[in-house]
């Protein structure tokens, strides 16, 4: 055998092998010979309507599988992609692919009791929403909670945990409490407020429950995220100027009326609340802000506004202006509208 056959030969084998080894190690990777079950606990929710790719890429990105790709291929495989439904499954994190598609094969995980609470709500409205949910009364299990100091925050003595609350989608076990409902929110909570810089509203002597106070009006009021940092920055610029700062919301509060109009008996209401009559911040949050307004609240716009309503035509935009000629002026065009509306309000949505 001459010397050129004997390389050729060599060459041959070596790329012979090098392509058996890339075989085995996509092979080892894709059937995962040496992999777990998977540890700790996920909780994810299936959306209707999910592609195969669209679940992968959710299980990739909270841990669960290593790669999306690779499942989906394993998944077909198995001919299992009929076999995915929508709905919420306990899960673990680095689970083989074998042991994903098992889980997800075997049905949504009717042991949990998913819990959304929307952004801004009060504890009355939270405990009118988890009504038969959670065992337990919410507004009771709301007032204090073992371990949570509302004072640490600014807040005066007896203060309820209304702000605290953070809204969020919680998974519990059927049969959960209100109280577990309470403290999971309250960690939450002091994870998201740890992240917020409270720097300029100190500078501005404002405590941390001046700024969730802020917060809860900021969202009642805003109804594009933009507009967030521009109404905190009207509130600040009315301190500032100690205007009353004339929010709706806040009497509303007060009187568990979110929907039907105010009467002008409590338009005139001497209740600490009503923000027309009375200058300065309520006695307290009006609502359970999200973190998005609470960093509003913190760091407002630099604006000179001192006033705002909403635009028409707008699904709840406001016109902001720096002085009363140019709010009344926005406050007309308004009522115009809404008069050729027939009463209705003028905003779409």
């Amino acid at each position: 055998m001459s010397a050129r056959t004997r390389r050729r030969r060599a060459i041959a084998l070596a790329a012979l092998a090098a392509a058996l080894a890339v075989v085995a190690a996509f092979a080892v990777a894709l059937w995962q010979p040496f992999h777990g079950g998977g540890h700790g606990r996920v909780v994810l929710t299936v959306p209707r309507g999910a592609t195969l790719t669209d679940v992968a890429r959710l299980l990739e990105a909270r841990g669960v599988v290593a790669d999306a790709t690779l499942f989906s291929l394993r998944v077909r495989l198995a001919g299992a992609a009929s076999a995915i439904e929508a709905g919420t499954y306990e899960l673990r994190r680095d689970m083989s692919y074998g042991a994903a598609i098992a889980a997800l094969r075997a049905g949504a995980d009717t042991s949990v009791l998913r819990v959304v609470i929307p952004e801004g709500l009060s504890r009355r409205e939270v405990a009118r929403l988890l009504a038969r949910r959670v065992r337990g009364d919410y507004l009771a299990a709301s007032r204090s909670a073992p371990g949570f100091d509302p004072r640490t925050y600014g807040a005066p003595a007896g203060a309820t945990l209304e702000g605290f609350l953070f809204p969020a989608t919680y998974d519990l076990r059927p049969g959960a409490t209100a109280a577990q409902l309470v403290r999971r929110q309250l960690e939450a909570f002091r994870r998201a407020f740890a992240s917020v810089n409270l720097t300029y509203a100190r500078s501005k002597n404002l405590t941390p429950y001046d700024v969730l106070i802020i917060a809860s009006m900021v969202e009642r009021e805003a109804r594009v995220a933009r507009e967030r940092p521009l109404i905190a920055s009207v509130i600040y610029n009315r301190l500032r100027a100690r205007m009353p700062l004339g929010i709706d919301a806040t009497l509303r509060y007060a009187l568990d009326n979110w929907t039907r109009p105010l009467r002008v008996s409590e338009l005139n209401s001497p209740t600490p609340y009503n923000t027309r009559l009375r200058s300065g911040l309520p006695p307290g949050p009006i609502g359970n802000p999200g973190l998005a307004s609470i960093r509003a609240a913190a760091r407002p716009a630099r604006t000179d506004f001192l006033y705002y309503v909403v635009k028409p035509g707008t699904c709840g935009e406001h016109a902001f202006s720096t002085n009363a000629r140019a709010f009344e002026r926005d406050v007309a065009r308004y009522r115009a509208a809404r008069e050729r509306a027939g009463g209705r309000s003028p905003t779409r949505c």
